[in-house]
């Protein structure tokens, strides 16, 4: 058993306040992390509305149950959001979901446990999956990538410049020991770092690409956007936090999509008002304040986009 860690929730008031539209309503937490969400949400249901959440980590189900399992209107599954549409069908929701908030990334458990194997900060086994009991930890991972593979890894997940001479410093690495703790990843990757940022430790972006990448974080939001909209009812919204440009920027073009509507063949005798424009943004992208950033350093990256269902 783990001890509590704590977790501050980043742009609480805000996501629920823009999610939360009808007291009686249907909405789906699909990253409950420690659960700060989700208790926002339930205090702004009525008896009749419902929370259904969502998480690969089983510590993060666990102490969902743990602290939600008496109340009748909250339920929690272990899993991706990827698979939102099941589960919403499976409860008859299809069709009918009031809100959908995703808040993406690793949490503060998951990044402070050393366990987890998420932190360059904190030696612990390089393993960096949310769900430690499915798939390949970045150790077993690394033990057998083509240098070429890692260099995409660093390069599309990490924006990382120096992505080649990683690469091919893991390669060496490895042909000498096994590489298997953190600690002995971030140093490998620092020395390998020409240019360190100032207040940046040289090894982030790597960590960072290493973990979207072995949990397949874009694919399942890819995969939860193109799914979403016909789980939505009329006036349903779509809040989602993210914390990396590249979720962001998914984000940001799904949305417009959607507001712009398809693309048609030049001179098609189509109306303006046939065209089907199914999502509206609400409001501007919603950055976290200077007193929450004081706070809590990790909001700083924090950008959040809502969407409404309008068709």
């Amino acid at each position: 058993m783990h001890a509590q860690v704590d977790h501050t929730t980043v742009l609480l008031n805000e996501a629920v306040e823009a999610l939360v539209t009808d007291p009686d309503g249907f909405y789906v937490d699909g990253t409950f992390g420690r659960g700060g969400h989700s208790a926002a949400i339930l205090g702004r249901l009525s008896d009749q509305g419902r929370l259904l959440a969502i998480d690969k980590d089983p510590e993060a189900v666990t102490a969902a149950r743990d602290r939600f399992g008496a109340d009748p209107r909250f339920e929690v599954v272990r899993g991706s959001f990827a698979g939102i549409a099941d589960y919403v069908a499976d409860r008859g929701r299809t069709g009918a979901v009031s809100g959908v908030l995703l808040d993406l990334g690793v949490s503060s458990p998951q990044l402070d446990q050393a366990q987890r194997g998420f932190s360059f900060i904190n030696d612990g086994p390089l393993d960096m999956r949310m769900d430690p009991e499915r798939g390949q930890s970045v150790a077993q991972w690394l033990a057998v990538a083509e240098a070429d593979e890692i260099i995409r890894v660093l390069r599309d997940y990490g924006e990382e410049r120096f992505a080649r001479r990683m690469a091919a410093a893991i390669i060496r690495e490895r042909q000498v020991q096994a590489i298997t703790r953190t600690a002995q990843l971030a140093k490998i990757i620092a020395e390998a770092n020409p240019a360190w940022e100032k207040g940046k430790h040289p090894a982030t972006r790597a960590f960072q690409a290493f973990r979207i990448f072995i949990n397949r974080e874009l694919e399942d939001l890819e995969q939860l956007l193109g799914s979403v909209l016909p789980l939505l009812a009329l006036g349903g919204r779509l809040v989602v936090i993210s914390f990396h440009s590249l979720e962001d920027r998914i984000v940001k073009r799904f949305i417009r999509r959607q507001e712009k509507g398809p693309e048609l063949p030049r001179g098609l005798p189509v109306r303006e008002a046939d065209i089907a424009r199914p999502l509206r943004s609400v409001g501007k992208a919603v950055r976290a304040g200077d007193a929450e950033v004081g706070a809590n350093v990790r909001s700083r990256s924090a950008i959040m986009r809502v969407a409404e269902k309008v068709a």
